[in-house]
């Protein structure tokens, strides 16, 4: 069964941002997010596992984990997640602030949204229009 990872989006404030920094990071390379513990859940999380990210206090999008690996040895092994690429946009949902990752259980993860759903609408206005409860 799929288990899914959540973790703070730090030093960008939308997808479209963390989109731009990454294709000025890394533009042909794999979507590699660095973490310093590794899960012990890994055969879960690449059984299906998504990464969502908060930004700002709301979980926006996903992007599936690809594969999970631990790089170094002893005190500086960290952990590398590959994940997919393309970004999946999720029903914004709040989450509270905490540090490092989380697991998330599937039934607690948001659900998906069409691809036409933001249509020309800037993500800030769609998070704003639901916060008011006007969409």
């Amino acid at each position: 069964m799929a288990l899914h990872m959540i973790k703070l989006c730090v030093g960008a404030a939308s997808v479209e941002e963390l989109l731009e920094w990454q294709r000025t990071r890394e533009p042909d390379g794999p979507w590699i997010m660095r973490t310093r513990q590794t899960p012990k859940r890994t055969a879960e999380l690449i059984d299906g596992g998504s990464l969502y990210r908060v930004f700002k206090g709301v979980i926006l999008c996903r992007q599936a984990i690809l594969a999970v690996a631990t790089v170094g040895e002893g005190g500086s092994a960290r952990c590398e997640v590959t994940l997919d690429p393309e970004p999946v946009r999720v029903a914004p949902t709040p989450r509270r602030a905490f540090q490092g990752w989380r697991y998330l259980d599937p039934k607690d993860a948001p659900s998906d949204l069409p691809d036409e759903a933001f249509g020309d609408i800037p993500t800030e206005l769609a998070r704003q229009l639901r916060e008011v409860g006007a969409w």
